[in-house]
C-alpha cells in the first residue's frame, strides 16, 4: 500500500481539455495515479513525485475554457501502488460540477480549416479541446462523447490516434471529427457546398442555414432588396437585424472600441451592439443608430465569410413569434417557404440556444440576452447563503429563464422567450425538466413572480403543492442586482432604482418606475412615478400613443392631445378610463418612455417590444447636449409628476425645439429625478448602495445619465445577468432562499 491524494477539483472542468491537461502536469511533475470525470466535476488519485507544486498547478495553469472553483485533497491509500498515470472512464450520473457553454472557432482550428491537410481543409465541424460544441451537443452527464449528439459518429482511426494522444490538442475532444469520419454538410444536392451557397447569396438569395443552437435565415447585409425580402418573408418589418462578419467587414462598417473588440472576439462570440457608420442599407435597423454584429464563431460560418467576403444577415430562423428551428424536418417544413435554399448537416442540436447579445457601455459591459456561449455558467451565492435550501425560481412572462440554486451556487438558464407562444411555452417546460436532471437538482423551495396570470406562476403553483414562494416583480428585480454583485445576506438596505414596463404591485396595481428600499428580506416603496390609467390595458403596450393620450390627460393638456391625435378614439376611451374599463393603473417608466416618443413622432403600433423607447434612445444620442437643461419633474411626498416635463416638452414643440435635444432632455430629467431619491436615501443612512435595474437600464443612455446623477455613492449595476426580466428569476431564487433559510 502507499499513501496519495485524493483530489477533488470543482467548477467548469468538463469539456474543456482538463483531463488531458491533469495528465500532462503529472508527467511534468513525476506523479502516477488516474483522473477521471463523475458528477462532482473531476477526481484524481495522485501519488509520487512533487505532489505540492502539481496540486498547486491545477487552479493557477488551468485549460483557457476551464473555471476552477475549488481544489479539495485528502488522504488516499493506494492498494496496488500505481506506474503510470492514465485517464479512466467517466463515474456516474447526475452532475455537481459545471457544464461548458459552447465556445467560438480557436486560431489553431480556424489555421486547420484554412491549412492543406485533407482531413480538416475546408472542413465545417472541425474542433478541439478548446472549442467547439458543447453544451448544445450534450444529452447527458458527465460529458462523454456517447452522451452527447455526437455519438452516432464513429472516429476513424486518424481521429482516434488524436483523441488517444496526450500530447494532441485534441485528447479527448469529445466532439473530435474530420471530413473522413464526422457530420457532413449538404444544400439540396451537389458537392462544393461552401461556394454554392456563397455565390447564391452573393445573388441576392436567402439560406436557412443550421448552427450550433438552431438555424439562421441569412442573406448580403449589403444587399437592400434581399433585406427587404427577407422581412416580408419573415412578417418582421423593423425589429433589428443581427450581422456577421469578419474582421474586415466590421472595421468597415463600425469602429469598434477595445472592450467591444474583446467582447466580439471572446469565446462566447456574442452579438455586440455598435455603432454604424451608415455604409449599410437603412433597413437593416431602422431608426436605430447602433447594428448588432457578432463574428463567425463555427467553422462553417467561417468558411462561408471567407467565400462570400461580405457582411451577413444572420437571424434567428423562426416563424415570427415562435423559438428558432432546430431540427432538419422542422426546417423544411417551417423555412421552406422563407429561404430559397436550406444549408444544414446532419449532427443533431440537443437545445435550442439563441446568440446571446450584450453592449459595452461607460460603465462596463452589459449582457442583454443571455444565451449560446454564456450558459450554462453559475454565479457564486453571497456570503450568508452557504446553507441556502435548494431552490427553483421561474421568472417572468416575457423574456423567461429559469433560476437554480444548489450547492452555494445559482444556475440560471438560457433565454427561452415569451410564453404566449405555445412553442415557447413547450421549450419552457422541457428546459425545466432538462436543467433539473441535467444538474441533479431537485428543489426544496419554489419560486415565482407574484402576478397570478403568468404562465410561469402558473407552472411554479403546479409543480410547488404547498411549498411556493410569490415574489414582488420588483423586489426580484432589486435581488437579482444584489445577488449579481455579491450583496450579502445581511448587508443591509439598499436604494433600488427599478425602471420597466410592468409588474403587478402589492397594492394591486401595475408598477414599473419604483424607488424601492430593501434587500433579499423585504422592501418598502420609497417613491415611484405618478400613477396613470393604461388606456385599452395591454394595447397600451403595443400603441405608444394611448400612453400620450392618458398622460397628457392627466397632466391637464387634454386639449393638445385632441390637436395632436385627431384620428385617435380619444372619447371612447377617456369614457373607458373614467370608469375602469380595461383601464389599470400603472407607475410604469416603459410606458412613459412610449409616451413620450408617441410625443415626438412615433405613431402607429409598435412591431417588436420596446421600440418606441429605442426609437428615443438613438434619437437622444444624436443631440450634442441637453440644452436648456433636464426636463424638471415634480415630487411630493415621493410621487414623481411628469406633468412639469409635459408643460416645458410642449413648450419646445412650439418654439420648434430639435427633437433629438428634447428626448435627451427627457432622459436627463427622468434620470435626475430618480438619482436624487435615490441619492437621499444613502446620505440620510437609510441605504447604502443604489442598485440599478429594470429593462429601462438596457438603455445605455439612461443608465449613463443616472450614473452621472448619483456622484459618487455606491452603485450596483448588471453585468453578467440581465437587467430586464432575463434576470428576473435569479432574483426570486435569493428571496425564496432567503426567507427560507430560517425553516431547514
Amino acid at each position: 500500500m502507499t499513501e496519495g491524494l485524493r483530489i477533488r477539483v470543482r467548477g467548469q472542468v468538463q469539456g474543456v481539455g482538463f483531463r488531458p491537461f491533469i495528465w500532462q502536469q503529472a508527467q511534468r511533475f513525476g506523479i502516477a495515479g488516474e483522473v477521471l470525470n463523475d458528477p462532482e466535476g473531476v477526481l484524481i488519485h495522485a501519488c509520487g513525485g512533487d505532489l505540492d507544486r502539481f496540486v498547486g498547478s491545477i487552479g493557477t495553469d488551468a485549460p483557457p475554457l476551464a473555471r476552477v472553483d475549488a481544489v479539495e485533497t485528502s488522504a488516499h491509500v493506494f492498494e496496488i501502488v500505481p506506474t503510470r498515470f492514465e485517464i479512466t472512464a467517466s463515474q456516474g450520473s447526475g452532475a455537481e460540477t459545471r457544464v461548458t457553454p459552447d465556445a467560438a472557432t480557436c486560431a489553431a482550428c480556424l489555421a486547420d480549416i484554412r491549412g492543406t491537410d485533407p482531413r480538416r481543409q475546408g472542413y465545417a465541424f472541425t474542433n478541439c479541446t478548446h472549442c467547439g460544441p458543447r453544451f448544445t451537443i450534450l444529452r447527458d452527464l458527465p460529458y462523454d462523447r456517447a452522451r452527447t449528439t455526437m455519438g452516432m459518429f464513429e472516429m476513424c482511426a486518424d481521429c482516434a490516434t488524436e483523441y488517444a494522444d496526450p500530447a494532441d490538442r485534441r485528447f479527448h475532444a469529445q466532439p473530435v471529427a474530420c471530413a473522413v469520419c464526422g457530420p457532413q454538410l449538404w444544400l439540396d444536392h451537389g458537392q462544393d457546398v461552401i461556394t454554392r451557397a456563397a455565390g447564391r447569396l452573393a445573388a441576392g438569395e436567402i439560406l436557412a442555414i443550421k448552427g450550433l443552437g438552431g438555424f439562421h435565415l441569412c442573406c448580403d447585409a449589403t444587399n437592400a432588396r434581399a433585406v427587404a425580402t427577407l422581412r416580408a418573408r419573415k412578417h418582421r418589418p423593423t425589429k433589428p437585424l443581427a450581422l456577421m462578419g469578419r474582421w474586415e467587414e466590421i472595421e468597415a462598417h463600425a469602429a469598434p472600441s477595445a472592450e467591444d473588440r474583446s467582447a466580439l472576439g471572446s469565446s462566447a462570440a456574442p452579438i455586440v451592439l455598435l455603432a454604424h457608420r451608415g455604409t449599410l442599407p437603412d433597413a437593416l435597423a431602422p431608426g436605430q443608430d447602433r447594428l448588432g454584429w457578432m463574428l463567425p464563431y463555427t467553422p462553417l460560418h467561417h468558411l462561408l465569410l471567407d467565400a462570400v467576403r461580405r457582411p451577413l444577415v444572420m437571424t434567428s430562423g423562426n416563424l415570427s413569434g415562435e423559438p428558432q428551428v432546430i431540427g432538419n424536418d422542422e426546417a423544411a417544413a417551417k423555412l421552406g417557404g422563407l429561404a430559397d435554399g436550406i444549408l444544414s448537416h446532419d449532427r443533431d442540436i440537443a437545445r435550442r440556444l439563441d446568440d446571446s447579445v450584450m453592449q459595452i457601455t461607460r460603465h462596463g459591459p452589459m449582457i442583454l440576452r443571455r444565451a449560446r456561449g454564456m450558459v450554462p455558467d453559475t454565479l457564486p451565492l453571497p456570503e450568508g447563503f452557504e446553507d441556502a435550501a435548494q431552490v427553483v425560481a421561474f421568472g417572468a412572462h416575457l423574456k423567461s429563464a429559469i433560476c437554480l440554486v444548489k450547492n452555494g451556487q445559482a444556475l440560471l438558464s438560457h433565454h427561452l422567450g415569451d410564453l404566449d407562444d405555445p412553442l415557447t411555452w413547450d421549450e419552457f417546460i422541457k428546459a425545466d425538466a432538462d436543467y433539473a436532471a441535467l444538474f441533479d437538482h431537485h428543489p426544496e423551495v419554489f419560486a415565482c413572480d407574484l402576478h397570478p396570470g403568468y404562465r410561469s406562476s402558473q407552472h411554479a403553483a403546479a409543480r410547488a403543492g404547498g411549498g411556493l414562494i410569490e415574489v414582488q416583480h420588483h423586489h426580484a428585480h432589486l435581488a437579482a442586482c444584489l445577488a449579481e454583485n455579491g450583496w450579502p445576506l445581511d448587508g443591509g438596505p439598499v436604494a433600488g432604482i427599478i425602471l420597466d414596463g410592468l409588474g403587478l404591485g402589492p397594492d394591486g396595481t401595475i408598477w414599473g418606475g419604483e424607488v424601492l428600499l430593501g434587500d433579499y428580506h423585504g422592501f418598502t416603496r420609497a417613491a415611484h412615478l405618478r400613477p396613470v390609467v393604461l388606456p385599452g390595458g395591454d394595447a397600451a403596450s403595443r400603441e405608444p400613443w394611448r400612453n400620450l393620450l392618458a398622460r397628457l390627460d392627466q397632466a391637464g393638456f387634454a386639449g393638445i392631445a385632441d390637436e395632436m391625435l385627431p384620428e385617435a378614439p380619444r372619447e371612447m376611451l377617456r369614457q373607458a378610463m373614467a370608469k375602469g374599463v380595461n383601464a389599470p393603473v400603472s407607475s410604469s417608466a416603459g410606458r412613459l418612455f412610449d409616451a413620450f416618443a408617441a410625443l415626438l413622432g412615433f405613431s402607429g403600433a409598435q412591431s417588436y417590444e420596446g421600440e418606441a423607447a429605442m426609437g428615443l434612445e438613438a434619437m437622444a444620442r444624436r443631440a450634442l447636449s441637453d440644452a436648456g437643461g433636464p426636463y424638471t419633474f415634480g415630487q411630493t411626498d415621493g410621487v414623481i409628476d411628469p406633468a412639469p416635463m409635459w408643460e416645458a416638452a410642449l413648450a419646445d414643440l412650439r418654439h420648434g425645439v430639435g427633437k433629438d435635444v428634447m428626448a435627451r432632455r427627457f432622459h436627463a430629467g427622468l434620470a435626475q429625478v430618480f438619482a436624487e431619491l435615490a441619492r437621499g436615501l444613502v446620505m440620510e443612512g437609510k441605504a447604502r448602495a443604489v442598485a440599478l435595474s429594470g429593462g429601462c437600464f438596457q438603455n445605455a443612455l439612461m443608465l449613463d445619465l443616472t450614473m452621472a446623477a448619483l456622484g459618487d455613492v455606491p452603485c450596483l449595476l448588471h453585468r453578467k445577468v440581465p437587467a430586464n426580466d432575463g434576470g428576473l428569476a435569479l432574483g426570486q431564487a435569493l428571496i425564496a432562499a432567503a426567507s427560507s433559510a430560517g425553516n431547514r
